[in-house]
């Protein structure tokens, strides 16, 4: 039994020379292992100072800063769409803002409900009664509607029926739109039989007529209608100069049976008041033998119609942009490139249907004009 403890531990101790020996069985008498001081306190674990701190969430007021100001935004916009200027820059608006303010600057303060407030006071800053209330001028502006800061007198003033600066009698006596319209549609008709029988021309009708109300001059619209005729024009080009004259001439006749004046030419310097340097602006050249286009004119005033022949030439362009402006005018109206071109037009004048009405409401305003 000896020998084979002793066996056991030559294994362990084989080759072992110098080393120190080996426990004996069951380890040494009395033997413990090193206890820490009792006063001993474990390390706390290290702390990197670079670490991103917990985000702890909003607090109320933040949260009470950020809601304040999307309701304060959307009562802004709310009175914009609704048209109410006067009431952007009014007492209860100003009012409502500073109350805003104030909660937006609470939330600043505070550590936690700094980051909204922050998106508060952007919000604020880019709608506010200054930046909403200079939208709401400018849509009044270019709408014309001042219905919240009118008083009755104006809003009674804006109903009136004529145009201010005009006297009502006159629209009274002159032609009504009825007869302004078949007075051109005769004119035309004799100068389009007058040309063809004696160049052959053929006409195309260019666009389509316009009836447009006039503004009265306080601030609404009148009862009173601007007339723009349908257009007529020569479906050939006429480029002679010698040639422009006789048409000119044929047309000069006809309209003066119709009771208008001569025609007048605007863009031959010798009988027009026009600089010579702003009709070659205007018709391409001072000199009427080398103009892309003729404008003549007459009327028959006192009555309103206003009557135009044009002859646009493109022979007389060097540069093609005077192409470039007529290929443009066909593409929006089908009208040819070049060729003759008639049109009427009359302001401030009233349809038959209207002057009974028109009479009426002229009672309404004694000294009006």
């Amino acid at each position: 039994m000896v020998m084979d403890h002793e066996k056991q531990r030559a294994r362990y101790v084989a080759g072992t020379e110098g080393a120190p020996p080996v426990p004996p069985p069951g380890g040494y008498k009395n033997a413990r292992r090193q206890q820490a001081p009792a006063s001993w306190v474990p390390p706390l674990p290290a702390v990197d100072p670079g670490a991103p701190e917990a985000k702890q969430p909003a607090n109320a007021i933040g949260w009470i800063a950020l809601l304040s100001a999307i309701l304060f935004v959307l009562i802004l916009f709310g009175t914009l769409f609704a048209g109410g200027t006067d009431i952007l820059y009014g007492v209860t608006m100003l009012t409502l803002q500073l109350i805003v303010v104030a909660v937006i600057v609470a939330a600043l303060v505070s550590r936690r409900g700094r980051m909204l407030g922050a998106i508060a006071l952007v919000v604020t800053i880019i709608f506010n009664v200054a930046t909403v209330g200079g939208m709401s001028a400018l849509q009044t502006s270019a709408s014309g509607n001042y219905e919240g800061v009118k008083s009755e007198e104006q809003k009674h003033a804006e109903a009136y029926p004529g145009i201010k600066g005009t006297d009502s009698q006159n629209v009274l006596a002159q032609q009504s739109l009825e007869e302004v319209r078949a007075d051109a549609d005769s004119l035309f008709a004799d100068i389009r039989t007058r040309l063809s029988d004696r160049f052959g021309y053929t006409w195309t009708e260019v666009g389509d007529e316009d009836l447009r109300p006039e503004r009265n001059g306080y601030g609404g619209e009148s009862m009173l209608i601007e007339y723009t005729s349908v257009g007529w024009s020569t479906n050939e080009p006429i480029q002679d100069p010698e040639r422009k004259v006789e048409v000119m001439r044929i047309i000069d006749q006809v309209v003066i049976e119709h009771g208008l004046w001569n025609l007048y030419s605007f863009n031959d310097p010798t009988n027009s008041g026009i600089d010579p340097t702003m009709i070659a602006k205007l018709y391409g050249s001072d000199d009427p033998r080398t103009q892309h286009t003729w404008e003549y004119y007459t009327e028959n005033y006192p009555d309103p119609m206003r009557f135009y022949a044009n002859i646009y030439d493109l022979s007389n362009d060097p540069t093609g942009d005077f192409r470039i402006a007529r290929e443009a005018q066909n593409a929006r109206t089908g009208e040819p490139l070049e060729g003759l071109q008639l049109m009427v037009i009359a302001s401030a004048v009233l349809s038959e249907a209207d002057r009974a009405e028109f009479e009426q409401k002229l009672q309404e305003y004694p000294g009006f004009e």
